[in-house]
């Protein structure tokens, strides 16, 4: 006698393995920002509707888990980066984009407790977005719109700088024109001479 096929799909499992893993994402990214880095671990797996072991199954620490908010924030803004793009452009786009992470990480840095691989990982995305800017600043550079002195690490620098003015409670038009004299002041400095 033999067994009736599986109706499921094979691909079932994996993709609902993968929003799983988004839905914590996203819901310790909401969590941390709102309640802080040490809101129970449950509170975020209720959150994102799984349980606690499906949450430790994703991720096998806080830590990794605030590293995977970041680094799916690094996976956002590299999607949007147009080397040919103007480099205020291209600023105003990323910083825009990335002053949720980057607000996100002044709230919990002091509270993060890395051991050496988890340093080791975030040292990595921060290696990963200096890589991913590179080419813009090589173009901008190329177009005379910054100095060639200036490093791949020197424009995230200035990036995260830039995202330090906006805050919270601001609206968009507040936010924009915050993001647009930062950048200004930003630029004026990072042109060649």
């Amino acid at each position: 006698m033999t067994e009736p096929a599986d109706p499921r799909p094979t691909r079932a499992p994996r993709r609902d393995a993968a929003r799983r893993r988004e839905a914590l994402i996203a819901a310790a990214a909401a969590r941390f920002a709102e309640q802080g880095y040490g809101v129970p671990l449950e509170t975020i797996a209720a959150a994102a509707g799984v349980g606690r072991a499906t949450l430790y199954r994703n991720f096998v620490d806080r830590e990794a888990l605030a590293l995977a908010i970041f680094s799916s924030a690094v996976d956002r803004l590299e999607a949007m980066i147009d080397p040919q793009a103007p480099i205020a452009a291209t600023l105003a786009t990323t910083v825009r984009a990335g002053t949720g992470a980057l607000s996100l990480f002044a709230r919990i840095a002091a509270d993060l407790h890395l051991d050496d691989a988890n340093r080791a990982a975030f040292q990595q995305l921060a290696t990963r977005m200096e890589t991913m800017f590179a080419p813009v600043l090589a173009a901008a550079q190329a177009r005379g719109e910054v100095s060639g002195e200036v490093t791949p690490r020197d424009l995230v620098l200035s990036m995260r700088m830039a995202g330090s003015v906006v805050l919270p409670f601001m609206d968009e038009a507040e936010v924009s024109a915050k993001i647009e004299v930062a950048l200004r002041l930003l630029l004026n400095g990072l042109r060649p001479r």
